[in-house]
């Protein structure tokens, strides 16, 4: 396997991927999207509440709330050792107390562990009037996208990498260049066509330019594929790639521990 990285910020990262098949790669993706735990809020007990909204839509909306994640610290409610029964170590509990007038934002929610609380502070719950209230008790615990995509860390896909080669000049290079929707992949100098290689793995395999160029150029695919993870806050993408390993691994061991008993 031959992994290299290719662009990399807070919230997003992009790697290629040699030396694996489709199914693989695959793998890889679901696992990142439905088998690593976040946290999120599963239950809201509510002590007062006279907005214009109902119980069920305040609680609905507190569940979509990204959190910050620390997966040290915290255990899904069935691997704990409290047998799901609601320990410090697979829940978390949040408060929520206002009055009007004001606008409600997830900063509001004041949580327990300092390291879990609101990805976007500024995400608004609801407004309240003169004389409204807002109390409520709020239980968060770790969770898989399997179960609810809520606990889902972010958006996970992957495509082959493509190659593109000119074969001879074609006598249109400017529309050549035109047909192409990646702007900047394809340029004219000289009345020559070129491709940018700083941009080529941005190409979509649509192929618009090979049929413009009468076949003059080729795109081909290979064993390589190009990972793109965008983190929606709870973890980092880097994160999410070593969890979705780890439980990998774990699987891996847990399906050869089955095999041996039988």
């Amino acid at each position: 396997m031959d992994l290299k990285f290719l662009n990399k910020t807070k919230d997003q990262l992009s790697f290629s991927l040699k030396g694996e098949d489709a199914s693989y790669a695959n793998v890889l993706r679901r696992l990142m999207l439905a088998e690593v735990p976040t946290m999120a809020i599963e239950d809201v007990e509510f002590k007062q509440n006279s907005s214009v909204l109902y119980d069920e839509m305040i609680a609905h909306r507190l569940g979509l709330i990204p959190l910050k994640t620390d997966l040290k610290s915290y255990n899904l409610p069935s691997e704990c050792k409290c047998k799901d029964a609601g320990c410090a170590q697979c829940t978390l509990k949040l408060t929520l107390k206002a009055a009007g007038p004001k606008t409600v934002y997830a900063s509001d929610l004041k949580s327990k562990d300092p390291k879990v609380k609101p990805v976007y502070p500024k995400t608004p719950i609801t407004k309240l009037l003169e004389g409204q209230e807002l109390q409520l008790v709020a239980t968060a615990v770790l969770g898989q996208g399997k179960d609810h995509m809520k606990f889902s860390p972010g958006l996970v896909h992957y495509r082959l990498k493509p190659t593109i080669k000119i074969n001879k000049q074609p006598g249109n290079p400017e529309k050549v260049a035109e047909s192409c929707p990646i702007k900047g992949l394809l340029t004219v100098k000289n009345n020559k066509l070129s491709v940018d290689p700083k941009k080529e793995n941005d190409c979509i395999l649509c192929n618009a330019c090979v049929d413009e160029s009468a076949n003059a150029m080729e795109i081909t695919t290979g064993d390589e594929y190009i990972f793109y993870i965008e983190s929606w806050g709870q973890l980092s993408p880097q994160e999410m790639g070593t969890e979705a390993v780890n439980v990998f691994n774990k699987q891996l061991k847990e399906f050869c521990g089955l095999l041996k008993q039988i």
